[in-house]
């Protein structure tokens, strides 16, 4: 049921955000000693396999809402879904920020000497939110999460095509932990390659309350919305290569071999889970 949905949504929203930003919080609050960008990348990448595993089955553990709206755009999930499900991912990762806080609350009050700081070396705010290179402009910025979210859906459309090469059931959750590792390790350098509405502004709002202030919302020259519009386009830019280049040109099935899905499972389409 949307309930059920609903519930599952916010667990995995909530899982990923604190296993993946929690490996971002033991690298940069150990100084590097307990993590770095190898433990960061693939331990995100993991996170994001396991919130499918936990909610995918049920629900189609949607933690993305860019994935989301794909889905809705090429008619893969209905409409009146969405913002159900964007409201849980969004919940999901505000409160999975807060708890992932609260674990390493002793650790944040002895890495500055208490303070929490969003900029300089002992900068912690981009454990939970991403931040623009110092270099990055905003334009440059914005085309870089069109550009990682278009190659994110292009693939998530590939995985989940039965009539393309495909993916084993229940392998599909593996397949796209590759795909954010290698996403991650070449698209990452300039903002953190959020590529996830929700893995972003919920938690950079958390920091705002929490104690780091609302110059979370002010650095890099304003620079919170990117990870927050910019997916969406890249999104819908990724599905719409995929449908007018591969998927239209599949030849049609034979419909004396298809079989109805029961009303009452997920749709194909929806068991797709994305950051």
């Amino acid at each position: 049921s949307l309930t059920v949905a609903i519930f599952t949504y916010l667990l995995s929203s909530l899982s990923f955000q604190v296993l993946g930003c929690g490996c971002v919080a033991q690298a940069v609050l150990s100084r590097g000693r307990h993590g770095g960008i190898i433990t960061i990348n693939i331990g995100l990448s993991m996170a994001i396999v396991m919130a499918i595993y936990v909610a995918g089955g049920v629900s189609g553990g949607h933690i993305n809402p860019a994935v989301t709206f794909a889905m809705c755009l090429f008619g893969r999930t209905k409409w009146f879904k969405f913002p159900f499900y964007v409201g849980a991912q969004l919940l999901g990762a505000f409160l999975g920020a807060a708890t992932l806080f609260g674990i390493y609350y002793d650790a944040f009050l002895s890495f500055a000497g208490g303070k929490l700081l969003v900029v300089g070396e002992n900068a912690t705010a981009h454990i939970f939110a991403t931040y623009p290179a110092p270099y990055l402009s905003l334009v440059n910025a914005f085309a870089d999460q069109v550009v990682a979210t278009m190659f994110l859906l292009i693939v998530i459309f590939a995985i989940f095509d039965s009539r393309n090469l495909g993916v084993p059931k229940g392998l599909q959750p593996i397949v796209i932990g590759f795909l954010i590792v290698v996403i991650s390790s070449s698209l990452g350098m300039n903002s953190g390659c959020a590529m996830n509405p929700a893995r972003d502004l919920s938690p950079r709002l958390f920091t705002a309350l929490a104690g780091w202030g609302f110059e979370v919302f002010t650095a890099g020259n304003n620079f919170w919305w990117i990870p927050v519009v910019g997916p969406f386009v890249g999104a819908m830019a990724g599905g719409l290569i995929y449908v007018l280049v591969i998927e239209i040109h599949h030849p049609d099935p034979n419909p004396d071999c298809e079989e109805e899905q029961p009303e009452d499972k997920p749709e194909k389409h929806e068991l797709n889970v994305l950051m």
